[in-house]
């Protein structure tokens, strides 16, 4: 027992190193404990002796992060989705595991081997595309969409790929179509339980939950469903996550979406970094020294296949070039699951020692390069000559801001930060903001806002950002230490630029000029609206205009005010969420309930709430009038508070209020 704490530690303590390391070096997290698991498994320094028990362990974290993915996919949402996980999701499979078995039949294995290894190079790794998805904020942009759709298939053919090779192994202990009937039939039965639990059972014990206003029952009770929900399905031969995915969708409907991401992602973050750890100890370094050439051969020939196999695919069921191309290469990757299957046939003789090896060693190199991959995602579009626009909302890679200049670059997107964007909008002064709040940039992105996930202290965001050419930079949070640091980045890459900063009180206002702060806003001294004057008067403004305006929002009780993307990091109570509206961006698929109704048929004044505008092929629509026609793949804006928000968004997707 003393000897796994003490591997544990070091385990830990290395991670901590390796990612610090990395991310200094801008490198993503995931390569940094692939790194330590390499280190640390019997390939490596061979410290871990245990990994076993890491690694059921380590299981968890898939678990809580499809418990995570469940939360953004409520089922109306999901059978929306239907076309992408039963239509695309199927046929990438189908014909990636069928053209696999021709390659390796032609180079000389047997079917049934040709089906082993197609079958599991057909999945892709939900951990690493989830986790880099919700990272980067694409999770809700169509591209974004379709690689969830077809993972969603793809950790569903996993159960009975699980149950077919043994069976192909010893095909004399039982029919494999006997055995496929069983296992579906036990399937559904499982989620009509969990979905029935979920629908009425759920939402009443987290009622009670809240109301005990206890933060400790709360976080337990997350974590009991998520587990309780995967032990079910694993109970029945079912994999761990698919319950905890169902368990999510179906508190994915309930006003409490936020929290519950919220209170698990600590949990989810740590296991998800050991699960890629116990992946890293998979792969043979002197066994990659011996055949690194054909490794290489391998990784292309699997990147350009899985490529052009899903964005055929996406194509036929009518999805747009640039769309299906990103997906493809979002998805070209091994998946976790795969190690799972490799050993199973190992196990049955289905492969043999070598093959198994070169197959850990292409899904390992492959998880890895993945982040790189989605990170470089449009330049790599660009350089294909890739028709089709930028998705709208999705964050700028090299080059793309060029053409910006003179603009304003808002650092924080918060309350403050969207209302100073509100009143930039109108004077057509062009802004770029960043934010370190992956929830709340994937909404305001859906909702079109000019938003981007990153820290502002590294020199690379803001020079994403066009920082040289900027007029203004303004950080719009309160944290003094956190602004300091920021400040002292902007002033290194663009010396002469000018910066507005908000305090929380004017005892920084001294050191805060020192530095090279041209403006200090005391929060305490003066409120959002004081801000707001002197962003417009600092971007050419005339102040008699910037007078008038003020003074009308004054006469309006701040309506123009009312309504904010809201992040799941906002330092809200309940009762000021009920008091104050919010925005949220719902994308459309093509068989929502709204689609090809007009806003005046949905009658969504009797939801009190309202369509503030409407997003169509990157357009956007202000304020949409009655006899507006809602269409397919349409993002619609609801303001409101955040229950009847909520019942509007499941009453757009499946007609239900």
């Amino acid at each position: 027992m003393q000897n796994i704490f003490v591997q544990i530690f070091a385990l830990i303590a290395a991670a901590v190193v390796f990612v610090w390391i990395f991310k200094r070096l801008g490198l993503p997290a995931i390569l940094a404990y692939l790194f330590t698991g390499l280190l640390a498994g019997s390939h490596g320094i061979g410290w871990m002796t245990n990994s076993e028990e890491i690694h059921l362990v380590a299981e968890l974290g898939i678990v809580f992060l499809l418990f995570s993915l469940g939360l953004e996919f409520s089922l109306p949402r999901l059978m929306a989705m239907r076309n992408i996980v039963f239509g695309l999701g199927a046929l990438q499979v189908v014909v990636t595991t069928l053209l696999g078995m021709l390659v390796l039949k032609l180079i000389g294995y047997n079917y049934l081997t040709s089906f082993t290894i197609a079958s599991l190079v057909a999945l892709s790794s939900t951990a690493v595309v989830v986790k880099v998805l919700k990272e980067t904020g694409m999770l809700n942009l169509r591209r974004g969409q379709l690689a969830i759709g077809v993972l969603l298939f793809q950790d569903i053919a996993v159960v009975p790929l699980l149950i077919a090779l043994p069976l192909l192994a010893n095909p004399g202990e039982l029919d494999v179509a006997t055995a496929m009937m069983l296992a579906f039939a036990k399937g559904a039965f499982v989620c009509a339980v969990l979905l029935a639990v979920g629908k009425w059972l759920l939402p009443r014990i987290f009622n009670e939950i809240a109301s005990a206003r206890s933060d400790e029952l709360f976080v337990l009770t997350t974590l009991l469903v998520a587990l309780c929900a995967g032990m079910m399905t694993y109970a029945f031969g079912l994999s761990m996550a698919l319950g905890a995915f169902l368990a999510g969708m179906m508190l994915g409907e309930s006003h409490y979406r936020h929290q519950l991401e919220a209170e698990i992602r600590p949990f989810r973050d740590i296991l998800m970094g050991l699960f890629f750890v116990t992946v890293g100890m998979e792969l043979n370094l002197h066994y990659l020294a011996q055949v690194w050439g054909w490794v290489l051969l391998a990784l292309a020939t699997l990147l350009i296949c899985k490529v052009i196999i899903l964005a055929a695919a996406a194509q036929v069921i009518g999805e747009r070039r640039r769309d299906a191309m990103a997906a493809g290469l979002m998805l070209w990757q091994m998946g976790e699951f795969g190690f799972v299957l490799v050993a199973l046939a190992s196990k049955h003789q289905l492969l043999d020692p070598s093959t198994a090896s070169f197959l850990i060693a292409l899904g390992v190199l492959s998880m890895a390069a993945t982040p790189h991959t989605i990170d470089k995602l449009d330049l790599i579009l660009n350089k294909l000559n890739v028709s089709g626009a930028m998705n709208e909302g999705e964050a700028p890679k090299n080059g793309d801001l060029t053409a910006l200049s003179d603009h304003v670059v808002i650092i924080g997107f918060g309350r403050v930060g969207q209302t100073i964007a509100r009143f930039l909008k109108p004077e057509a002064i062009p802004y770029v903001a960043i934010d370190f709040n992956p929830t709340l940039v994937q909404e305001a992105k859906a909702g079109g806002e000019k938003v981007y996930f990153g820290h502002a202290g590294q020199q690379s965001i803001l020079r994403s950002a066009g920082i040289e050419k900027a007029r203004l930079v303004i950080i719009s949070f309160v944290e003094y230490e956190k602004s300091l640091e920021i400040i002292d980045t902007v002033r290194r890459v663009a010396p002469e630029v000018n910066i507005l900063v908000r305090t929380r009180d004017d005892s920084h206002v001294d050191e805060l000029k020192q530095v090279g702060v041209t403006e200090v806003v005391p929060e305490e001294l003066e409120a959002s609206l004081m801000l707001v004057s002197h962003v417009l008067f600092m971007s050419g403004v005339p102040m008699k205009r910037i007078l008038r305006r003020v003074s009308i929002e004054r006469e309006n009780r701040y309506a123009f005010l009312h309504g904010f993307f809201a992040g799941d990091a906002d330092d809200l109570s309940i009762d000021k969420q009920d008091r104050l509206e919010f925005l949220h961006a719902i994308a459309l698929p093509e068989h929502a309930f709204a689609v090809n109704k007009t806003i005046g048929q949905l009658g969504l004044k009797q939801h009190r709430v309202e369509i503030s505008a409407l997003r169509r092929n990157g357009k956007e629509i202000s304020l949409p009038d009655e006899d507006t026609q809602i269409l397919a793949n349409d993002v619609v804006l609801l303001k409101g508070k955040p229950r009847r928000v909520e019942r509007a968004e499941q009453f757009l997707l499946d007609g239900f209020p």
